[in-house]
């Protein structure tokens, strides 16, 4: 029996994606598709929510679908760890449903963004640029805030990075005391640039999406989980163990 999935912000380049995936596997299957001219009544029923849209509309959607006790696969930009946490004090203490945030459904961001975290304990001095497609509406991107978060995590016992002038405008957006700094070009998929810099050297880790079939092998690993989760889960690296070789 294939699982019903109501792709929310279907029209866009990532829910057609998702609506061709899906189309393609054999256990699920498309219970609707949801523009932003449709009523979200047209969920219910479906065993799942893939949600799409935009930092705007993302929390909406979500707690619709959690009101009627559907699990909810977010693969929109704009879960903050403030955003997150509330959404964990709402579904409460033992979740009869699931959210699974997905900031970046590539591996290779993801592995990015764990090497990132592991960097961050041994350089004072980081900056993050990101380059997304002209059309993107939201700076920072959301992989970005996690890949900053997750390194503010790291460098919980040793404090904050060193962000000199960080009042002037020009010096980015501080997200966990680390600037970040948004493109938006055309001709440009994705890419995050982390740069690292200590006494007499630098390093960068570098992610480029190049195509959106990178984000496929993500898609199918989320959406095999999304329908099992309780509570709120985030990022592919809550379903991949990083520890195995």
């Amino acid at each position: 029996m294939t699982i019903q999935v109501a792709v929310v912000g279907a029209s866009g380049r990532m829910g057609q994606l998702f609506v061709r995936l899906i189309e393609e596997s054999s256990d699920f299957s498309v219970h609707s598709q949801i523009t932003s001219k449709d009523s979200l009544d047209g969920m219910i029923g479906a065993g799942l929510v893939v949600d799409v849209t935009s930092p705007g509309v993302s929390p909406t959607v979500v707690a619709f679908a959690v009101e009627h006790g559907i699990n909810v696969l977010v693969g929109t930009s704009g879960w903050s760890a403030e955003r997150i946490a509330t959404l964990t004090h709402q579904l409460g203490k033992e979740p009869a449903s699931g959210v699974l945030i997905i900031p970046n459904f590539s591996v290779g961001s993801m592995l990015a963004t764990s090497f990132a975290a592991m960097a961050a304990r041994f350089f004072d001095s980081i900056e993050i640029v990101e380059a997304h497609h002209a059309s993107k509406v939201d700076s920072p991107s959301g992989t970005a805030v996690r890949t900053a978060e997750l390194m503010g995590k790291a460098r919980a016992d040793i404090g904050p990075v060193s962000a000199p002038h960080n009042d002037q405008r020009a010096r980015g957006q501080q997200v966990a005391s680390i600037l970040i700094h948004s493109l938006r070009l055309q001709g440009v998929v994705a890419s995050q640039d982390v740069i690292f810099g200590g006494t007499g050297e630098t390093l960068t880790i570098r992610h480029e999406t190049l195509s959106q079939t990178s984000y496929e092998a993500g898609i199918a690993l989320a959406l095999a989980a999304a329908p099992n989760t309780l509570g709120v889960a985030v990022g592919l690296d809550s379903l991949i163990d990083l520890g195995k070789a």
